[in-house]
């Protein structure tokens, strides 16, 4: 959650923020921005399956061979930074974490406003 406020200050866009911490799937970004998190995921989950299908998926989206290789590092960076964390058993800050109440009813709130438009 703090990297989707910190994104929703920097970007002036809570809206888009907040939709983010939900599914980037459903949110209000732009298609070129979608196949970024698609490849971002696929990276993150299952990064041996990465192929050049990817590469050009990205490429036909408008991004090109300079911004997906920055991309890539920082995607892997932010992999690797947890992983760390995680095996060093490194505990996320109290005002880091959302408490899963509020977690829930704040997503009832996106469900909301996703179903009205």
């Amino acid at each position: 959650m703090s990297h989707a406020k910190d994104f929703g200050a920097e970007s002036g866009n809570e809206a888009i923020a907040e939709q983010l911490v939900y599914d980037y799937r459903t949110s209000d970004l732009t298609s070129k921005l979608k196949a970024l998190c698609d490849y971002a995921v696929k990276l993150t989950l299952a990064p041996g399956d990465r192929a050049q299908a990817d590469i050009d998926k990205l490429r036909s989206h408008g991004w090109n061979d300079e911004q997906i290789h920055i991309a890539t590092q920082v995607i892997g960076y932010f992999n690797y930074i947890n992983r760390v964390a995680d095996g060093l058993g490194v505990d996320n800050e109290d005002w880091m974490v959302t408490p899963m109440a509020d977690w829930k009813r704040d997503k009832g709130r996106f469900d909301s406003m996703v179903e009205s438009t």
